[in-house]
């Protein structure tokens, strides 16, 4: 699991571990302990103490080190702001589409030679998309079972203009940490889930353009006050999850992809 921010501690009395990566250092140690009978371990994205901004953390080196340690499934939590004026700050969205309006991060572990070409149209994992839903479902959560996030570069808010234009095109959430790290996951074959935690209206989304901007530190105390709500989801959902179906389509992302 990924924590995002405001999301830096899950598993108290875990297990640390620093995992050597080609790709350089991870965000930060890892965490390892158990749930429901599942082994599960937790890396905060930006640091302890949100030392990363968001076009700095190390991606590749993050999703490699939770490959190398056996993980199958990750779930990403994050901060999200919302675009639509019905997905209310405290809900919460399972994400099953993204735009990537990002620029200059390093999107892939394959840099030839040669060419990997992973699939790209479902890039959210459906068996833990669905496995959430029912959960939160049971939880009476304010859930929205499905949006595209737009994922922009940061670490600056967007213009109104530009939150305008997103909103538009019918994009539902907002978010600066959510790519390439979906699509790094789909190319070690892990499933992934985002669950993003509405903590703002997006600039001017609120049907009225004259609002103030949001803030980062709007964003952490929105965060915080859901915190609990999102624990309850994860860990009922980790409690429940079956063992990974062996036709997962995300465990067989790299069949027909290389050239």
């Amino acid at each position: 699991m990924f924590g995002g921010s405001g999301f830096e501690e899950f598993l108290a009395g875990g297990v640390e571990v620093q995992v050597d990566t080609p790709y350089g250092a991870t965000s930060d140690v890892i965490t390892i302990a158990e749930i429901g009978g599942h082994s599960v371990a937790f890396l905060p994205r930006h640091g302890r103490g949100h030392r990363l901004p968001p076009h700095e953390i190390p991606y590749r080196a993050n999703v490699w080190a939770m490959k190398h340690l056996g993980v199958e499934r990750i779930f990403a939590p994050c901060a999200a702001g919302s675009l639509d004026p019905a997905v209310k700050p405290g809900s919460m969205v399972l994400v099953d589409q993204f735009v990537d309006r990002t620029s200059g991060r390093v999107q892939t572990f394959y840099d030839g030679p040669g060419a990997t070409h992973v699939a790209g149209a479902d890039p959210y994992c459906g068996s833990l998309r669905a496995e959430l839903l029912r959960v939160g479902l049971e939880q009476e959560l304010d859930l929205h079972a499905a949006g595209t996030m737009v994922i922009i570069e940061g670490p600056r808010f967007s213009t109104r203009a530009e939150s305008q234009w997103y909103r538009d095109a019918g994009w539902k959430v907002i978010n600066m940490t959510g790519y390439p790290e979906v699509i790094l996951a789909r190319e070690q074959e892990m499933c992934y889930a985002t669950i993003a935690l509405i903590t703002d209206y997006d600039t001017g989304v609120a049907d009225d353009p004259t609002a103030a901007p949001v803030t980062a530190d709007q964003v952490i105390a929105e965060f915080a006050a859901g915190l609990h709500r999102l624990r309850d989801l994860l860990i009922g959902t980790i409690n429940a999850l079956p063992p990974r179906a062996p036709d997962d389509p995300c465990g067989h992302a790299l069949t027909g992809a290389t050239l």
